[in-house]
């Protein structure tokens, strides 16, 4: 009977923490930072004639919201797999989440 190696929940979520702040820390500089504060000097580019810090505030947040969302996700599951707690539905020797 062979025992599973410790799962070491301090570095999991240190790690999960982490991830979590820094994408948090990009949506700030594109929502608000861009899209509010800078507005007015980001104004002086346009992409398609459109001004850059409006075009940042309407359309630009918006796809990096979505790239954020999937970047989460493709960071998480790769977490998951580096300390054995991710699921599986095709793999039923796949470990079990830890609760």
């Amino acid at each position: 009977m062979s025992t599973a190696p410790a799962f070491d929940r301090h570095s999991y979520w240190r790690r999960t923490l982490i991830r979590i702040a820094l994408l948090l820390l990009v949506w700030l500089a594109v929502g608000p930072v861009m899209g509010v504060i800078f507005a007015e000097q980001l104004n002086a580019l346009s992409i398609g004639g459109v001004p850059l810090g409006f075009w940042m505030a309407q359309q630009g947040a918006i796809y990096v919201f979505v790239v954020l969302i999937f970047l989460n996700a493709w960071l998480a599951d790769r977490t998951d797999r580096e300390f054995g707690v991710y699921e599986s539905d095709s793999d039923p020797e796949a470990p079990a989440i830890v609760r």
